[in-house]
């Protein structure tokens, strides 16, 4: 078996360094692997320092800026390992933080993608524990890590809706059959329609609890501008599949709201989140999802809104 990590930069050499430090620390011994940097247009020394590396280092220099997607697209096509794994250049790996994600893919034989434990390297808060999709459709990062695997140690495995692109790992022939990021989402979104593909074609994705890294979140510069375009861009292409995911959250946010409400139980609609939020039933039911549907047409009718500006202008 043999591991490609697959690296995007742009800027930020102290923490590349930093990163390739920890990484090569962790690394399990006599593991078979690559490191594959792609650089995206870097002007602060990165390229430089890139080419004082020795193998299994290797670089790749992109003409253009292109993006996270484009980036990573471009070092997997190169990568030679039977496991693609994607790393941000501002992680911090812990020890063992690999081999629970390999035994991810060995214990759940239906796995896509697997994700990890993110702590903010900052504060040591959890950052990341996989991304679910909230009351209103939008992802959002879940911070709550299981009691058994925060007292306990296990279990081992979490299914979620997607995990964040800054640390995951896959095969790489699901890779290929999924025609890697698509390149239309820039700097954020592409990591969850990546998910959502990988479901739709047989892949669930897990987090694994046992895998821990630290994560200076969001260093490079410009990472959130197009946050409302690329989820604008995400509900558009998944909206059906994102009402499904989201209907838990909805209703769980719909008891909250009307908890100090009485009698609201007593209505049909109080009674399906109920029963939805305290799963006993097993999939949304009719009146849970038409709530769902309405939360995200709002944000769609807002997106649409915010962003028509900026589409007239092109």
């Amino acid at each position: 078996m043999k591991v490609s990590f697959i690296i995007p930069l742009y800027n930020c050499l102290p923490l590349t360094q930093a990163m390739l430090a920890s990484l090569q620390a962790t690394l399990p011994a006599g593991l078979a692997h690559e490191i594959i940097f792609v650089d995206d247009g870097s002007t602060d020394g990165t390229r430089h320092w890139l080419g004082t590396l020795a193998a299994p280092c290797r670089s790749l220099l992109n003409e253009r800026n292109l993006g996270f997607a484009g980036a990573c697209n471009r070092g997997a096509a190169a990568a030679g390992g039977e496991f693609l794994f994607f790393l941000n250049n501002d992680l911090v790996l812990q020890p063992r933080w690999l081999e629970p994600m390999l035994a991810a893919f060995v214990g759940q034989a239906d796995a896509g993608l697997v994700g990890n434990v993110q702590l903010n390297a900052a504060t040591g808060a959890v950052d990341h524990a996989g991304i679910y999709f909230n009351h209103k459709g939008k992802p959002a990062h879940d911070t709550a890590l299981p009691l058994p695997a925060r007292w306990l140690g296990w279990p081992a495995v979490r299914a979620v809706d997607a995990v964040t692109g800054a640390c995951f790992g896959l095969r790489a022939a699901l890779w290929r059959q999924l025609g890697g990021f698509d390149e239309g989402y820039r700097n954020g979104g592409e990591d969850i329609d990546l998910c959502l593909r990988a479901h739709a074609a047989g892949g669930r994705t897990y987090v694994a609890l046992r895998s821990v890294v630290r994560h200076h979140i969001s260093a490079s510069a410009g990472r959130k501008l197009r946050d409302e375009e690329n989820t604008f861009r995400l509900v558009g292409r998944w909206r059906g599949r994102i009402a499904q995911l989201a209907a838990l959250d909805w209703s769980r946010e719909f008891i909250r709201t009307h908890w100090e409400f009485s009698c609201v139980y007593d209505d049909r609609l109080g009674r399906a989140a109920f029963y939805y939020a305290l799963g006993l039933l097993p999939s949304p039911p009719a009146a849970v999802l038409a709530g769902t549907e309405a939360a995200i047409q709002f944000e769609c009718d807002r997106w649409a809104r915010l962003l028509q500006p900026a589409t007239e202008q092109r």
